[in-house]
């Protein structure tokens, strides 16, 4: 019904929907993340570490911990505690997480920025850029006009959907005080997550300075930003009365844009934002002194960054090249995301990592595509409405001087060797997925976490360090935990199955990968519920360097340190709107994978630099999944 969507005097609507649970209801009764028991996270330690050291190696690191334990480790464990019970209004690794991101000072593409390509729309003559970029644009901004009226659902992760997913629980729990509201939710086995990263998709970039980088947000700005062939254009999306502008007409603006033939320009600006963060921080400072004022805060302010490219997407490997990097001219990476629109109507999302994680861009991403899908702003009928866009659209003038110009000349030759450098692949796996493993009963994501030590093993014959993200939103001001996926069980089923298959019956081997099965289960939920141990050891480090302590031994162990060189790096994520997502590797040496397992087969998409050859190391991985799955159906595996 009209009113329910709320439509503007123009008849667009205005908003994706009107929960009738306010947005941030759970918000305040959300429940902290806990600080781990310093025992408990010495154990956790001690347990990751056992596959990758030898006997006298692994001795010498538990005679460590164990001193750090009792030690010095135990008065900076009470230390964190006091802090975070005196700052119950945030979580313990807030603090410390947003300076290790704004700290670093490696460019943001590749090392931090992750991307998550959008599925076609279902229907063909809808993916036409002009058409495509107006109905996302359209979806992102009834986004943003649905969350900050508070009308966008609370997100919620259920485990009983029939209990807690209905109206009947919607109408009752709205009129619970919010101080409570969570409790009523865990009633029903629903788990409310946190929504404080939220506010800033929008109107927001990070900014370089020296040393630390600053998050800007200014939800005050009404203009959107859009690059092309390397050009700056602003028009804005929101009216004087806070209404967003006609579809008809942003689709006139998208248009002019689009048939504006300037040439690209000789010095693209957008290759700064992929420089090193001090270097980039002293040319905006030559940027802000030269006259750039203006046009750098409509940059930094714009609702997001609209990126148009001139080019078709040819295959999955270019697709993924696009939209983890893409030509720098034409991109804005401090922005915190940029949606990217190329010349067949392809789309995807390259975002900032240090404002937020995967769950609040991939909650934006799932109602950007089903509302632009579902009931699109436009259709391939739609005439764009007949105004002078000549006056609505700015072009952005930059003011370079030499210097600049060197600076980005430089920034230019440094990304282009970088990307030279980089290598992306993918294998979709066809003969199974999530539904066999199901019901042989093992874990999916044990499963394909399996796949990659035994694929690294039979490549390079080692055990690595592995890092898998998981999210912690279902606590107040949650990030990510890691799951350590290299294991003493994925050690010696992947030994058993690269080294001596024949050694083994079929059912030795079935046994071998349930029992890492329920080791991975029992990783991710301790992960899950805030019971890993990297973040406490992460924080215990910080508060020690922040008090000036010497830096104690425990974390001078090379031990240590090769257990966060993390070689190989995972995500993965299964959404209606995604069709692949990735990332750079986060070691010279590593591998960056991201994967995600399906009902039918299971997709993976690595990065790499020179040091490792990820065409290799995938079809290692398939090997590995072909074996695993033959052996879950009773069948003999060859070596």
């Amino acid at each position: 019904a009209p009113g329910r969507r709320g439509y503007s005097s123009a008849g667009a609507a205005e908003f994706l929907h009107r929960s009738i649970v306010p947005t941030m209801h759970y918000q305040k009764s959300l429940p902290r993340l806990p600080v781990p028991k310093l025992e408990d996270t010495i154990t956790r330690y001690l347990n990751a570490q056992k596959p990758l050291l030898n006997d006298d190696q692994f001795r010498k690191t538990e005679e460590l911990a164990h001193a750090f334990e009792k030690g010095i480790g135990r008065e900076l464990h009470e230390q964190l505690v006091a802090q975070d019970n005196q700052n119950k209004h945030t979580s313990y690794i807030t603090g410390p997480w947003f300076d290790m991101y704004l700290k670093a000072r490696e460019p943001v593409v590749l090392n931090f920025n992750a991307f998550m390509s959008f599925n076609p729309d279902p229907k063909s003559e809808y993916n036409d850029q002009l058409i495509r970029a107006t109905n996302m644009t359209v979806s992102a901004i009834r986004f943003m006009k649905t969350f900050r009226a508070g009308y966008l659902e609370p997100e919620v992760f259920h485990l009983n959907p029939e209990k807690s997913d209905t109206e009947i629980f919607k109408k009752i729990i709205r009129f619970v005080p919010s101080s409570i509201s969570w409790f009523g939710a865990y009633m029903v086995n629903a788990y409310p997550l946190d929504m404080s990263q939220y506010f800033r998709l929008f109107n927001s970039t990070r900014v370089p300075k020296p040393n630390r980088d600053e998050l800007y947000t200014d939800e005050k700005a009404k203009h959107l930003l859009v690059l092309r062939n390397g050009n700056f254009y602003v028009f804005d999306v929101i009216d004087r009365d806070g209404n967003m502008v006609k579809p008809s007409e942003i689709q006139a603006h998208l248009k002019y844009i689009l048939s504006d033939n300037s040439p690209a320009l000789a010095f693209p600006l957008g290759y700064l934002t992929s420089e090193n963060r001090d270097t980039w921080a002293l040319l905006r400072k030559n940027l802000l002194e030269n006259g750039n004022e203006e046009a750098l805060q409509k940059v930094d302010s714009a609702m997001f960054c609209l990126s148009l490219d001139d080019f078709a997407v040819k295959d999955f490997v270019h697709l993924s090249h696009t939209m983890l990097h893409g030509d720098a001219a034409n991109r804005w990476y401090d922005k915190s995301f940029n949606l990217i629109i190329t010349k067949d109507g392809t789309a995807g999302i390259n975002f900032e990592h240090s404002w937020g994680d995967g769950v609040a861009v991939l909650r934006f991403q799932n109602e950007v595509f089903k509302d632009s899908t579902k009931t699109p702003a436009i259709s391939p009928q739609s005439q764009p409405a007949s105004v002078d866009s000549s006056r609505a659209v700015q072009k952005l003038d930059f003011k370079l001087n030499d210097a600049l110009k060197a600076g980005i000349t430089k920034a230019k030759q440094k990304f282009d060797a970088t990307v030279e450098s980089l290598s992306l692949n993918m294998i979709q796996f066809q003969e199974g997925g999530k539904e066999l493993l199901k019901q042989k009963k093992v874990s999916p994501d044990a499963v394909a976490q399996l796949a990659f030590q035994m694929a690294f093993l039979r490549q390079y014959d080692q055990t690595v360090a592995t890092y898998e993200s998981c999210s912690t939103a279902a606590f107040k001001h949650g990030r990510t935990e890691t799951i350590r996926p290299a294991s003493v069980h994925t050690k010696k089923c992947s030994e058993a199955f690269v080294k001596e298959p024949s050694k083994h019956s079929t059912e030795e081997l079935q046994n071998l990968i349930v029992e890492c099965s329920k080791y991975h289960g029992r990783l991710t939920k301790e992960a899950a519920m805030g019971q890993g141990f990297d973040r406490h050891l992460f924080s215990l480090r910080y508060l020690a360097l922040s008090k000036g302590l010497a830096l104690p031994d425990f974390y001078q162990d090379q031990a240590y340190a090769r257990l966060n060189h993390n070689i190989i790096s995972t995500s993965t994520l299964v959404s209606p709107a995604v069709q692949l997502g990735g990332f750079g590797p986060v070691v010279s040496d590593g591998f960056g994978v991201g994967y995600q397992v399906q009902d039918d087969w299971i997709g993976c998409n690595v990065s790499a630099y020179p040091a490792r050859n990820g065409e290799e190391f995938l079809q290692c991985v398939y090997k590995s999944l072909e074996d695993i799955f033959n052996v879950l159906k009773g069948k003999k595996i060859s070596s």
